[in-house]
């Protein structure tokens, strides 16, 4: 059992969630920084300290004495501030491990205009994340997975609540498990840091429209889907397979056994 706790950020979002009774089971005492402690479940074993990453406030405290730190917490936009404040902090308290997750084509899809940067801001985001992990100092180790069957389904059900559903032509993904993703970043965390490690990609590759086309029968709607065409590098690097890591399809669970169990 580890003599010092280990540091999750995101302890609270989907991946935390998932990694959380990993790190637990395998004997780790855990600190999850959370912004809003009053909604965090009661664990043994776990700490919550309130703290918010995309102002700083709060994170000195939560990474004083913690050797491994898990950097789970995402969003939509702003992660690269995010990491910002927590590598500093980190830096400063001595921290000797740091974890982080990132999303497979984060090295590869350009985003330069307006455009790239209102569809596909978040790959240059975590790619700027992992350039400050990887300069901080601190020992480290970076996962790049695709895109969590979860999110997917958040998203998809977001977008069919409109009454023509429009989706990206010739976008595609690779969705993988949560669960496996959490797993493997159990593993890593238990492990000495490696620096960037293999991408870790769901069993199959979809179509956008495919995915979307497949929600909504399993969900019981009915949807025009309309596929558009879009401009920028971004969105052309994307519908040439940026996001996608074929050679590393290694996760098992496929979409539709996801879509079978939680719609």
């Amino acid at each position: 059992m580890t003599t010092t706790p280990i540091l999750l950020t995101g302890g609270t979002g989907t991946l935390g969630r998932l990694l959380l009774p990993l790190l637990r089971g395998a004997g780790c005492d855990l600190r999850v920084l959370t912004r809003n402690a009053g909604a965090a479940p009661v664990a043994d074993g776990v700490e919550y300290v309130v703290g918010d990453l995309a102002t700083g406030a709060g994170v000195a405290e939560a990474v004083a004495g913690a050797a491994t730190i898990v950097h789970c917490a995402g969003s939509a936009k702003g992660d690269d501030v995010k990491a910002r404040n927590l590598v500093r902090e980190a830096t400063r308290a001595g921290a000797k491990h740091l974890v982080y997750i990132s999303v497979v084509g984060a090295d590869r899809v350009p985003v330069r205009s307006a455009a790239d940067r209102a569809m596909f801001g978040y790959f240059a985001a975590k790619r700027a994340a992992e350039v400050l992990v990887a300069e901080s100092g601190i020992p480290w180790t970076t996962l790049r997975a695709s895109q969590f069957h979860e999110l997917t389904l958040t998203t998809i059900r977001q977008m069919a609540r409109m009454p023509v559903v429009p989706v990206p032509a010739g976008v595609r993904f690779q969705p993988v498990d949560g669960a496996e993703v959490a797993r493997r970043l159990a593993e890593l965390a238990a492990g000495e840091p490696a620096g960037l490690v293999p991408d870790l990609a769901g069993p199959k590759i979809y179509g956008m429209d495919e995915l979307v086309r497949s929600y909504l029968a399993a969900a019981g709607k009915r949807r025009p889907v309309v596929r558009l065409r879009m401009g920028g590098g971004a969105y052309r690097a994307i519908r040439g397979g940026a996001n996608l890591a074929p050679e590393r399809a290694v996760g098992r669970r496929t979409w539709e056994e996801f879509l079978a169990e939680n719609v």
